[in-house]
């Protein structure tokens, strides 16, 4: 009995103690508190709101709110939504073929998926879609996009896109398709080089083995040199990220990094011995439209003096999100660190403004045909005498003082600038088009003359069908192709536009010969056509001697 008081006794004081050392959390801006103003609230609105209470979709918005004040990239994903979240990367599924997110209440398109029907029809990263079909898109949740996106194959579906740069809105018909899985879509040696390209559009669950076995199908060929085109790829798995740039390295690099809040959520990703492309030159092409995992494998290569990198700023996605799933078969996603090149340049770019992080504005951004990678001296002189440097901090795009950018070192020395997303070594802008140009991807002009031309000349297929370099090199457009185009774009009411033909002429030619290659062959026939007019991929073409240069420059181990 006198055991049991001094039981008794003993919990009571061990309580009173609990009690004292938990108050100060329980209390104030506690996270009790927080929770039953929460729980107050929806109580109070199940009782007395007007109307009956959904409290499901109380708590889902209630939620979706909370994550989108953290960041981004913090979302919650329905019960609905989770039996698809994996499609992109590892499923088949029928629609219009685009990776989108939801920024301030507008879709906006990452990237269009390669070969599918948004990109036949130049649909583009960075396009808004503000309406589908007749539904008024802005403000559409996550969760309820691809119910207008997606649908069987066959059937059609109509967007209006604001694009940057354009006034009015544009309009698209697609018809939606099955989507293609493959990741790697493009591998070939550029044409009389030992030059090969790979293109890889996404890093999903069998990227690694794609191009590995390309690169073998390609080494096996004659490459000798490497153009990495990451150009439009807005991530995907983490490890298959790091495999990747594996294959380039030898052992014992760091090839990324994570740091959160929590030490448990910090890791290291060190390379492994006996890649495949140790040591065959590199170029790594990327623009705006790279984000995340290929950030990863960009900065790895330019950090570690592995290869050069030419094109544009990339996005500047540098969150690590994991998923928790919830009890109802839904989950969220939640930011739990940051990603870290070798150099230890931070990858994401500031998200305090949504507005300016949804147009792409606060990227650091180099005049067209700078270079980084020369002595800090050299380049502070340069950037401020000449302006080269600008940061989109608002719509007046104000020239900042280079100090303010955070510099950092490659293993060798090189300098490499912070301040979100990869700066390519080389800045080469990919050329724009005319409005005329974009009416007639829209209307999908290049398609119908195609298919129409094929049907009626059939020569193509019996003259070149086993023979695509022989294609390549001699098949050329026509003035009667020329004028029989022209002839199709103004039964669908676009006015022929003379000045803006001229301008665009090398585009409009590329655009055909490669429509025509994708129908006798296939996509990566019609990326190497295009690739003969490639701004960016010429550029690489001239740089391999520096690429060779910098990679056997000294390791300083900075």
């Amino acid at each position: 009995m006198n055991k049991k008081k001094i039981l008794i006794g003993s919990l009571i004081v061990i309580s009173f103690a609990i009690g004292l050392f938990l108050q100060p959390l329980l209390s104030g801006d506690s996270l009790y508190e927080q929770i039953k103003k929460y729980q107050d609230v929806l109580s109070n609105a199940v009782k007395n709101y007007v109307d009956p209470v959904d409290t499901q979709k109380l708590t889902e918005a209630a939620i979706k709110g909370m994550l989108g004040e953290l960041d981004p990239h913090s979302v919650y994903i329905t019960a609905d939504e989770m039996k698809q979240v994996d499609e992109d990367f590892q499923g088949s599924f029928d629609g219009i073929g685009v990776q989108f997110d939801v920024i301030q209440d507008t879709i906006v398109v990452i990237a269009p998926i390669a070969d599918g029907p948004s990109e036949k029809v130049g649909i583009q990263a960075g396009d808004k879609i503000v309406r589908i079909d007749t539904l008024n898109a802005v403000g559409m949740s996550r969760d309820n996009v691809p119910k207008y996106l997606k649908g069987p194959k066959g059937t059609k579906v109509t967007l209006a896109i604001k694009r940057e740069g354009i006034k009015d809105l544009l309009t698209f018909t697609i018809v939606r398709d099955k989507i293609p899985l493959y990741t790697v879509d493009a591998a070939f040696i550029i044409d009389s080089t030992n030059i090969g390209v790979i293109v890889v559009n996404r890093f999903a669950a069998t990227t690694h083995d794609e191009l590995v076995q390309a690169a073998l199908n390609l080494k096996a060929k004659g490459m000798k040199k490497l153009i990495l085109d990451l150009r439009g790829n807005p991530g995907g798995y983490l490890n298959q990220a790091f495999m990747v740039a594996d294959e380039f390295l030898k052992a014992g690099d760091t090839v990324v990094y994570t740091k959160g809040r929590r030490p448990e959520f910090d890791e290291t990703y060190i390379s492994t011995p006996g890649g495949y492309l140790e040591d065959i030159p590199l170029v790594v092409l990327i623009n705006a439209g790279s984000a995340s995992a290929s950030e990863i494998v960009t900065g790895a290569m330019q950090d570690l003096d592995r290869g050069l990198v030419v094109g544009e700023t990339s996005f500047g996605k540098g969150l690590v999100q994991r998923q928790y799933p919830l009890s109802d078969g839904s989950a969220y996603r939640l930011t739990i660190a940051r990603y870290y090149t070798p150099s230890g340049r931070c990858i994401q770019r500031s998200y305090k403004d949504k507005e300016d992080y949804r147009n792409l504005i606060g990227r650091i951004e180099l005049k067209e045909g700078s270079n980084i990678g020369t002595a800090l001296a050299t380049v502070k002189k340069e950037i401020q005498a000449e302006n080269e440097i600008k940061i989109k901090e608002n719509k007046k795009n104000e020239v900042i003082n280079i100090d303010s950018i955070p510099v950092y070192y490659t293993r060798a020395g090189r300098v490499v600038l912070g301040g979100g997303g990869i700066i390519p070594d080389y800045i080469v802008k990919q050329d724009t088009l005319t409005h005329f140009s974009v009416d007639l991807r829209i209307n999908r002009v290049f398609f119908e003359y195609v298919d129409q031309y094929l049907h009626n000349g059939k020569e193509i297929k019996e003259k070149y069908g086993n023979n695509f370099i022989d294609f390549l090199r001699n098949w050329n457009i026509t003035d009667k192709m020329m004028n029989d185009f022209r002839k199709l774009a103004e039964s669908k009411k676009i006015k022929w536009n003379e000045d803006s033909y001229k301008k665009d002429e090398d585009f409009i030619k590329a655009e055909i010969k490669s429509e025509v290659a994708r129908s006798v062959w296939d996509r990566n026939a019609y990326v190497q056509v295009f690739s003969q007019i490639d701004k960016q991929i010429n550029t690489a073409k001239k740089l391999f001697p520096e690429s060779e240069k910098i990679h056997e420059l000294p390791r300083n181990h900075r």
